[in-house]
């Protein structure tokens, strides 16, 4: 299917047209597709929201770094799950603050991507929080975060 139509389908297909249209333009790897999903992230459905975060991260679409920070926030699990891995993906350096709030998420699986996408950034701002976080008093964030910092030093 040509990306105009994917993309046609992204702003106007019911919420489950929306949302393969999302994961097929993900896949197409087209950064023709950033700014309709970027405007994805704020769908209605939450679907088409996780799957538009994917999508980017697929892309390699880091002009997508701040809205896709912003979904670390959204009500559901599952977007702020994908918006997690991929800051990660995208090795989004302005997200580590945000990222670093994420740990403290409800969520287990968010907290999983969050650390692993502080791992995925490296930086020394990134390691830092996941050094924190492994003297953290919830022992599955501290195993977490230090699992992490183990696969980063190869041993």
């Amino acid at each position: 299917m040509a990306i105009e139509q994917l993309i046609e389908d992204l702003r106007k297909g019911t919420g489950l047209t929306r949302a393969q249209a999302a994961v097929a333009l993900g896949k197409l790897k087209d950064g023709r597709a950033s700014k309709a999903l970027i405007e994805a992230l704020k769908d209605s459905n939450e679907g088409v929201r996780s799957n538009a975060a994917f999508a980017l991260a697929e892309i390699g679409a880091t002009e997508a770094a701040l809205p896709l920070a912003r979904l670390l926030g959204d009500p559901e699990e599952w977007v702020r799950k994908s918006a997690a891995k991929a800051l990660g993906i995208l090795k989004a350096d302005t997200a580590v603050s945000l990222l670093a709030k994420a740990i403290e998420d409800p969520s287990r699986i968010v907290r999983k991507n969050a650390i692993r996408s502080l791992g995925r950034i490296g930086t020394p701002d990134a390691l830092h929080v996941l050094r924190r976080a492994s003297a953290h008093l919830d022992n599955s964030i501290a195993s977490m975060a230090k699992e992490t910092l183990l696969k980063l030093s190869g041993d």
